[in-house]
């Protein structure tokens, strides 16, 4: 059985992968990477999928219309558009062309969850001033909740804590990650921005007074910050516990029908249904096309405590929106509660690990517990953990919004 102890999984300081992060900056370290034929396959992989045209993901390669529609939200955008200029008026201007994109441009797909470099697109905050990532923290601020503004800057952190772990913060810091805006900030036309890099993707398209904020990949490996100090936290239980306590709640026939499949890496699965970058997660990087058929159990013969419980997962995953934005999102999710649908992989045990999937024409959420990447354990761990959030038919990067403004 695999410890609960990540640090009963720390790799030796003389492993390969160590070695070659060892005293190098990251672009020498993505060159040393990149040189094998693994990832140089996975590479070329998601720049085809980059290269489609965007569609979003459907279940069945359909996308379903009259989903989205231009409203009011409340989003105090003319806090955001100022802060946005704040933070390109810090940047010389050879850095800000290299910064900023048209509010159509495919790099708005381009985001990747490894710590390697596989593109060079926008700017690298490590490599910006004390300025510019003070002003992209007041950006961030504009665009978020107290609680998301707070989970973001702990998954930086929680990449600089894994740094510290190998004497690597020269790969893995708090602002190893590519930073890009897109559009000019406005209080009425569209623009938005996004950073990306190790286990954090989070893109924000802005329109008037509304606000989406999707795809969005969030992980830690380990799920706990623990320095001795008033940075230790433990991250992602709430949803851990909610997506267990909802599991456990369901009836034995039901726990069975939302269970796809038993292993977490099950013999059963497809080769398509699982992989060594996303493992279980069909929502992973490039995917912004796929077709995710409905699988498990619908909530339209859920209880009224299990449609809560459910929406009380589903708002734990959408913590980081500010309130007019949140209520309005939940609003239009709860709308289509009895076309939305849950699965689960692995047991539902107080100490089982575990993936489950929320999915509807409106949201698509995913959770999982992951194996190794920078940790030893060969089986998936309670520590190192994976989720992400979707809005399938279209509306990921905000792009059906877009097109309705665009008309």
């Amino acid at each position: 059985m695999t410890s609960r102890n990540f640090r009963d999984y720390l790799m030796p300081a003389d492993a390969h992968r160590i070695a070659l992060a060892r005293g190098v900056d990251v672009h020498t370290y993505g060159e040393r990477m990149l040189a094998t034929d693994k990832a140089q396959k996975l590479k070329a992989h998601w720049q085809a999928m980059l290269d489609e045209t965007f569609r979003g993901i459907t279940r069945n390669g359909e996308v379903q219309p009259h989903l989205y529609s231009l409203q009011d939200e409340g989003f105090a955008v003319e806090i955001a558009a100022a802060a946005a200029r704040a933070l390109l008026h810090t940047l010389a201007p050879e850095v800000q062309k290299a910064a900023c994109y048209p509010i159509d441009a495919k790099q708005w797909r381009a985001w990747y969850n490894p710590e390697i470099p596989f593109n060079d697109y926008g700017v690298r905050l490590e490599e910006t001033s004390t300025a510019t990532r003070a002003a992209f923290l007041e950006l961030l601020r504009s665009c978020t909740s107290d609680r998301g503004f707070t989970k973001v800057q702990q998954l930086m952190d929680a990449n600089h804590f894994l740094g510290e772990l190998y004497d690597l913060t020269n790969i893995m810091n708090r602002w190893s990650f590519h930073f890009m805006l897109f559009g000019e900030p406005s209080a009425t036309q569209p623009w938005g921005w996004s950073i990306y890099g190790h286990h954090v993707a989070f893109c924000c398209f802005i329109v008037g007074r509304q606000l989406v904020i999707a795809p969005t990949f969030m992980g830690v490996e380990p799920n706990v910050i623990a320095r001795g100090d008033d940075s230790d936290c433990v991250l992602f239980t709430e949803e851990e516990q909610r997506g267990l306590a909802l599991m456990q709640s369901l009836s034995p026939q039901q726990q069975a029908r939302a269970t796809v499949y038993q292993q977490m890496e099950d013999p059963l699965m497809p080769a398509e249904r699982f992989n060594f970058a996303d493992q279980r997660h069909l929502g992973g990087a490039f995917q912004d096309n796929r077709v995710i058929p409905l699988e498990g159990v619908c909530a339209a013969e859920f209880d009224a405590s299990q449609r809560a419980r459910l929406m009380e997962t589903i708002g734990v995953f959408l913590d980081f929106l500010p309130d007019g934005p949140r209520q309005a999102r939940l609003k239009q999710i709860e709308q289509h509660l009895a076309s939305t649908w849950w699965s689960w992989i692995g047991g539902c045990g107080d100490d089982d690990v575990f993936y489950y999937r929320i999915q509807s024409p409106v949201v698509l959420l995913e959770f999982d517990h992951h194996s190794g990447m920078w940790l030893t354990n060969k089986e998936p761990a309670r520590f190192h953990i994976h989720t992400i959030t979707r809005i399938p038919n279209g509306n990921d990067y905000g792009k059906a919004l877009l097109m309705q403004y665009q008309k």
